[in-house]
Formats: C-alpha cells, sequence, structure tokens
C-alpha cells in the first residue's frame, strides 16, 4: 500500500508572544519574554506569581457573545488558533469536501477554571446553582468538538488527552489518519488555558514550578545552571496537515513536510524521567528510521525543555546518547523560555517555532541562558535567534505518565 505524504499548509497560534502567528513569530525573533505577574487570578496567595498570559484577550471579538459564554477559555483559544490556521491555508470546507476533512485537537487539562468556579457554586450555594453547561465547558475533548461545529468539518473529530504531550499525540494521530486515506486534511494541534488556583496550587505544591519572582522575564531558563522550575503558560497551537496529493491538487502553498513520528513511554514514574532519558532516546530514535534518516540529516532540535532541573539533563542525556558526536554538531533550543510550558497546547504551537524556522533558515533561540551547567554541554542556541542553514528538523515533546513524542519535519522544497 502507498501510504501518502503528509505536509503542512496552514497554522495558527494564540500565546503568551500574542495573538496570530505573524506576532508569535516576530517575538521569537526577537528573543522577547512573554512572561510576567499573572492578572487572570490574584497572584498574591501563591508561592508563584507569574506566568505565560495571553494578555488582553476578548474572546467576543472572535466568538459570538452567546456562544462564548458557553465554553471555557480553553474551547475560546483553540477557536482563535484554528480559525488562523484554516484561513492561512486557504482552504474552503464546505458541502463538496466537509467528509474529507477531520479535527483533532489535544488537550491535557481541559476547563479546569470552569470546574473550579462552578465546584465553588456547589459548595457554597447548593448543586441548583451548578451551570447546565459545567460538563460540556469542562470536558477536554470540547475544544476539538467546537472546531469540527464551527468549520464544518465532518472527517474524523476527536482528541488526545496525555498531558504535555496531548498536541504532539494529536499531530501524530493526524499524520496517521492522512496517510492511511481516512482523512484528506486535519485540524490539529491543541490548547490550554490552566490559569487558574487550583492548578498553580497544585504545581506549586509539588515544586515544579519556578519561584523566580522578582525577576519573572528570566524565569523560564532552560538549560541554565541556575534553573528552578517550569513558567505555566496558556494558549493554542493549530496546524492544517494535508495529503501532498490533495495540497497539490488544489495549488496549496506547503510550508513544511511532516515526515514521521515516534512516540514511547519511560514506564519509570508518574512526574520524573528516568536520569539516562532512555524513553524520549527511544521517541527520537523511531522518528529517524520511521522518516528513513541518519543522526547525521538532523540539524536543529526544538526541545522540551521545561527548565526542570530534571528535565533538561535527561534530555540532554537522551540527545547525546541518540546523536552521539553529532549532538555537538547540531544546535538544540527551547521555545518555553520564550513563553513558558503551555502544557497540552505546548507541543503545538513549539512544532510551529520549528517549521518557521525552517522556512526563514532561522533557529529560535533560548533566551535567558547565562550560567553554563556541566550536564547541559550542548547548543542551546542561547539568547538570539540564529541564522542557518537546514533542511531537518526534530520536536521532542514528554509528560507526567513518562509520555513522549518526536515529530520529524522538513523544509519544504519543490
Amino acid at each position: 500500500m502507498q501510504h501518502e505524504r503528509v505536509v503542512v499548509t496552514g497554522y495558527g497560534a494564540i500565546t503568551p508572544l500574542g495573538t496570530g502567528v505573524p506576532e508569535f513569530w516576530q517575538g521569537v525573533q526577537e528573543g522577547r519574554s512573554g512572561i510576567d505577574v499573572l492578572t487572570i487570578i490574584d497572584p498574591t496567595r501563591h508561592s508563584t506569581r507569574f506566568g505565560g498570559e495571553v494578555k488582553n484577550f476578548d474572546p467576543e471579538t472572535y466568538i459570538d457573545r452567546k456562544e462564548a459564554r458557553r465554553m471555557d477559555r480553553v474551547a475560546q483559544l483553540a477557536i482563535v488558533a484554528s480559525d488562523e490556521a484554516l484561513a492561512s491555508s486557504g482552504l474552503k470546507i464546505d458541502h463538496s469536501n466537509h467528509d474529507d476533512v477531520g479535527v483533532v485537537i489535544g488537550c491535557g487539562i481541559g476547563g479546569l477554571a470552569t470546574w473550579e468556579r462552578e465546584h465553588a457554586k456547589l459548595l457554597d450555594k447548593g448543586p441548583d446553582r451548578v451551570s447546565p453547561f459545567l460538563i460540556p465547558m469542562m470536558i477536554p475533548n470540547m475544544a476539538s468538538g467546537h472546531v469540527s461545529i464551527r468549520t464544518g468539518a465532518r472527517g474524523p473529530n476527536t482528541a488526545t488527552v496525555s498531558a504535555c504531550t496531548s498536541s504532539a499525540h494529536a499531530l501524530g494521530l493526524a499524520y496517521d489518519l492522512i496517510r492511511r486515506g481516512d482523512a484528506q486534511v486535519m485540524l490539529t494541534g491543541g490548547t490550554e488555558a490552566p490559569i487558574c488556583d487550583s492548578a498553580m496550587a497544585g504545581f506549586g505544591n509539588m515544586r515544579a514550578l519556578s519561584r523566580h519572582n522578582e525577576d519573572p522575564a528570566r524565569a523560564s531558563r532552560p538549560f541554565d545552571k541556575t534553573r528552578d522550575g517550569f513558567v505555566i503558560g496558556e494558549g493554542a497551537g493549530t496546524l492544517v496537515l494535508e495529503s501532498l496529493t490533495h495540497a497539490q491538487k488544489r495549488g496549496a502553498h506547503i510550508y513544511a513536510e511532516m515526515l514521521a513520528y515516534g512516540m514511547s513511554s519511560d514506564a519509570y514514574h508518574i512526574t520524573d524521567m528516568p536520569e539516562d532519558g532512555r524513553g524520549l532516546g527511544t521517541a527520537m530514535t523511531q522518528a529517524l528510521l520511521r522518516a528513513g534518516l541518519t543522526p547525521e540529516d538532523v540539524q536543529y532540535i526544538n526541545a522540551h525543555g521545561t527548565s526542570t532541573p530534571t528535565n533538561d539533563r535527561t534530555e540532554t542525556a537522551a540527545i547525546k546518547a541518540v546523536f552521539g558526536e553529532h549532538a555537538y554538531k547540531l544546535a538544540v533550543s527551547s521555545t518555553k523560555s520564550q513563553i513558558g510550558h503551555l502544557l497540552g497546547a505546548g507541543s503545538a504551537v513549539e512544532f510551529i517555532a520549528t517549521v518557521l524556522g525552517l522556512q526563514n533558515q532561522l533557529m529560535p533561540p533560548t533566551i535567558n541562558y547565562r550560567y553554563p551547567d556541566p550536564d547541559c554541554d550542548l547548543d542551546y542556541v542561547p539568547n538570539e535567534a540564529r541564522r542557518a542553514e537546514m533542511d531537518i528538523a526534530l520536536c521532542n515533546s514528554s509528560g507526567f505518565g513518562g509520555h513522549n513524542v518526536s515529530i520529524a519535519v522538513r523544509r519544504w522544497s519543490e
């Protein structure tokens, strides 16, 4: 059976660097931080008082007021990113093709803020005061459902829920659906809106969050010796993946080719990674093998790079185990240094940054890198974006529960 090649023909993003891919990419090029003191909640109650917010976001600018009020922020963000992705692809969904277009949007937590608010009503005022929209606003698959309803896409529609690898798994599933002919086009990516009291308390009490309150913009510092935890963020990223045949037939502009992906499990611990990074190493090895690549073919890796002491060390170990001496010749950087950790949305936004990097021959930087760590001794593109020739990149993702995904992508050339 001849499998279809899968290409990227559209993308959309809403992040702490701004609304829309142009604002996001401008911020990446400038090495700007989107991290600041929180305004969505009262941060003074928490040990960590900052994060990556989508600033000045008014959902009613994009969504009918009545509909917006029946959605959690997590779905609102997904709609904004998906609208942009579809517009950038030039694809029109109508009765002639709606069965061939599917949606899979990953989400790690879902409508946690809605649950928090409605649970407080339950305790304070009784069950009769709980919103009838609680369940459809809360469940993690509803972002994918709303995007399908809004666009009219009637093909495969589902959601992936695997913590911080949710949108990487979504991209992988969308790729498989196209490859085997179940869809011609997939709107895919991830969304997350986790900034609420319960998330800040939960992550904070497990000592996962940075407490660099004196300088929030420098709090996310992946691979730096002084890193002290991740920075929570919100946002969404959506891509239009399409079979090459379909894209060429309609004359679509192609941004990149998704070559393959690998996924694995650490089978080790609910939150920690093994010191040797063997699970992530397996995912990278699978991605290379399935794409028909050698380690030497890769010029750049967009790392998971959370800025936690353990993650960055183990990811570095995994890269060195897979790439050997070539690990010191390729570049590695973390977009999380600029936008924080968008949890279930992170992989999709970082994949968009990787595609943009390939298009523009520009390696995104790891900002806030000051103090080298002997355990993290690779080229992390410190502090400034770098012009460089590159054709092949990997995008890595890991998540609580031991999930690992690595995606191989190639710069498009006719």
